[in-house]
């Protein structure tokens, strides 16, 4: 049954509604203008606010406001409207309109950085003059007439253009009746401005159009890294969808084949998967014994076989054999779609951790205003001239401007990223070094990670290697390729038919062989193990080949590491409990779960979580994307699948395991640097304002004040280091 909505004005916007049973439907926005976690939360509460609204959650990565409305409920022209009266303009979501939004807005600040740069630097060519004169140099009037108006020629259009972003946004924030951290500085650009402008005109002293521009510059280096640091943490949905096929071979009623686009598959109809083939939707095997590689999705090394009757799991690649199975679920509904809406759902409640700079910042637009308001009151009453109290007013305003503390964070982000990039970690959010900092559990995903992830031959003699080459060489097999990367390349055998669920049987040098179970070469199974191949010629002796998924050799140091460091420890895997407890022993963890779907993954993580821990999880599968997501924080190998590391918070790009390790010390030192910025940012407001207020600091002065606290701000946060 279609949810409807009774629109009263606006445009229609029925179309963009999504049911999701009967009584509900959701709407996706593309929300502009969002900064910072006081816009979220601004904007979650006034939209949750009206009637007929369920639930609203912002991804400030991508800008989507997802929104959940009950049947009957409010017009989604009236939630646009009511975005745009909060300052936000808003339009039904679309992923290519959010991408180009955000090179935009990548594009006009840099554009802008570039002008404010010139800027700065041009105009204090001009302002240096004027400054000599300070100092007893000859500078006669009409020179320091000219070279003010120069000044005032290249910073004032410098000025104004790289201030349009912060205009802009204070213009929106006022007309919504609120007043956000822009106000201030556009007040204080803006009246810096007029008083230059105002002393050069009537011959005074001084003038502070360099101040201006070099403050926007200060500004927008911030507001450029924290641009850059949140367009990396995209969510990884549309990457694990885009692992489904985009087609599918049905067959008709008459058995004849014909390609559909995914989304015409219905449940009920017939598909056939050739070798190779990527499970397109949730099917059920009906003709052919398959060999599955569930690897991406649960993690397994060893490919499953799946007889008649069970189920193929979407994202499953068919490794042999001619399948046909029967569809029991639309693309939307199949686990690879089930597993993208937890990873999108764990991506949208992550972007709501509120950042330490952000609730520094609360306080900043009403303490700022009421100080210089009162500086020129106050002043003006005391006897001050209407000129020289509104000079003081805009030194508060500038010596006050948050660049040390906008900087404070991303700064220290940046010098953390940079030393983690050449340890061979690549960080990926910003928020992610404050998170992991914070963490106090570790959680490991066995294959690909504790593991290397893929099989390999365990004490097979080299001439055993060299006879089963051959026929390995011509398998598809994950174990028989195992056998062909130890043996090298070399001669094919002939005549090779691969029998799924079985092995491989071909002639080498004219003799018949066979590589694969037990049971298939003639051994008896109780005499085999569950990773273990055999081969043998015909009528000869078999021999086995032990097939392993090899544990990192810095596993054990890795872990022992993170509990030197207060840190629990222990591993979720999709794999087979013998594989798991083997892996998770040699590596020195107690605490080990086997066999967990994905689902089952991102809800042992949610307990975690609801139990108060602080949860790091490492993985790399497709079954670890979501709870990566789910994780406080997450860091991904860097042979992981694309999906899961774009869901990740951190890559590693290099082998070494211990690389975690590394990154949760550099995060902590980050952390700390952080704080200690915050400090100074804090001392250094409490001895400016009430300087800036007593008039012992003017604008000249105080924009150098302004600078010299961002420098400083900037070389602690390059003190970030972790331990060796």
């Amino acid at each position: 049954m279609a949810v409807t909505f009774d629109a009263a004005d606006g445009p229609d916007m029925s179309a963009f509604l999504r049911a999701t049973d009967d009584d509900h439907a959701r709407l996706d926005l593309l929300v502009t203008g969002a900064r910072c976690a006081g816009c979220i939360a601004k904007i979650e509460r006034e939209v949750s606010r009206l009637p007929g609204v369920e639930s609203a959650r912002l991804n400030l990565s991508n800008g989507r406001l997802a929104i959940g409305l009950a049947r009957g409920g409010v017009d989604p022209a009236r939630i646009i409207a009511a975005l745009d009266r909060l300052g936000y303009p808003a339009t039904p979501f679309d992923p290519g309109a959010a991408l180009a939004q955000r090179d935009r807005e990548g594009r006009r600040l840099i554009l802008a950085l570039a002008v404010a740069g010139f800027g700065a630097m041009n105009a204090m060519m001009f302002s240096v003059p004027i400054w000599a004169g300070l100092f007893d140099q000859e500078l006669g009037p009409a020179t320091r007439s000219m070279m003010m108006w120069m000044s005032a020629a290249v910073g004032a259009p410098c000025a104004i253009f790289a201030g349009l972003p912060f205009f802009q946004s204070a213009w929106r924030s006022l007309r919504a009746g609120r007043a956000n951290m822009d106000v201030p500085i556009s007040v204080g650009v803006i009246l810096t401005l007029a008083i230059s402008f105002s002393e050069t005109i009537l011959n005074g002293r001084d003038a502070y159009f360099d101040a201006a521009v070099s403050l926007l510059f200060l500004l927008l280096i911030g507001r450029w890294l924290d641009h850059v640091l949140r367009a990396r943490a995209r969510s990884a949905a549309g990457d694990l969808l885009a692992l489904q096929a985009p087609s599918a071979s049905v067959i008709d009623a008459g058995g004849r084949e014909r390609s559909v686009p995914l989304g015409e598959l219905r449940p009920g109809d017939l598909i056939r998967l050739r070798p190779g083939d990527r499970v397109p939707v949730d099917a059920t095997l009906v003709e052919g014994e398959a060999l599955i590689d569930n690897s991406l999705l649960t993690g397994e090394s060893a490919p499953e076989r799946v007889r008649p009757g069970q189920l193929c799991r979407a994202g499953a690649v068919n490794t042999a054999g001619l399948l046909t199975l029967r569809v029991r679920a639309r693309s939307e509904d199949s686990t690879l779609a089930a597993i993208a809406r937890l990873v999108e759902a764990g991506a949208q409640s992550r972007s709501r951790y509120v950042r330490l700079a952000d609730r520094a910042a609360a306080l900043y637009v009403p303490v700022v205003h009421a100080a210089a308001l009162a500086t020129f009151a106050g002043g003006w009453m005391l006897g001050l001239g209407p000129r020289e109290a509104l000079i003081r007013a805009v030194a508060v305003l500038i010596v006050t401007c948050p660049c040390a503390l906008g900087l404070a964070v991303p700064a220290v982000q940046v010098a953390a990223s940079a030393r983690l990039f050449r340890r061979g970690v690549l960080v990926k959010s910003g928020a992610a070094l404050e998170r992991l900092a914070e963490i106090d559990h570790v959680v490991f995903d066995k294959t690909g990670v504790l593991t290397e992830g893929r099989p390999a031959l365990v004490g097979a003699s080299p001439a055993v290697v060299a006879m089963a080459a051959p026929l390995a060489r011509a398998s598809r097999h994950p174990m028989a390729r195992a056998i062909a990367r130890a043996a090298g390349d070399g001669p094919l055998a002939t005549e090779v038919v691969e029998r799924p669920g079985l092995g491989v049987e071909g002639f080498i040098e004219g003799r018949r062989a066979r590589l694969g179970r037990a049971d298939f070469v003639g051994v008896p199974t109780l005499c085999s193990g569950e990773t273990d191949l055999w081969f043998g010629f015909e009528g000869g002796t078999s021999v086995r080949l032990q097939v392993s998924d090899v544990v990192r050799p810095d596993a054990a140091a890795t872990v022992a590491a993170l509990g030197a460091r207060g840190l629990t420890v222990e591993v979720l895997s999709g794999d087979r409990p013998g594989p798991v407890g083997a892996a998770a022993a040699a590596a020195g963890v107690a605490v080990w779960r086997a066999g967990l779907s994905p689902q089952e993954k991102a809800e042992a993580i949610d307990a975690l979580a609801a139990a108060g821990r602080k949860v790091l999880m490492v993985g790399d599968g497709l079954n670890d994307a979501a709870a990566l997501a789910r994780a406080h924080a997450a860091v991904a190998p860097g042979s992981a699948l694309e999906a899961s590391q774009n869901a990740a918070d951190l890559v590693l790009t290099r082998e070494a395991l211990m690389a975690v390790v590394e990154a949760i010390d550099v995060a902590r030192s980050a952390r700390r640097r952080a704080l200690e910025n915050f400090g100074f940012a804090a001392l250094y407001n409490l001895v400016a304002a009430p300087a800036a207020m007593l008039g012992f600091v003017n604008p000249f002065v105080a924009a150098l004040a302004m600078s010299g606290s961002s420098l400083v701000v900037t070389v602690n946060a390059l003190r970030v280091r972790g331990r060796r």
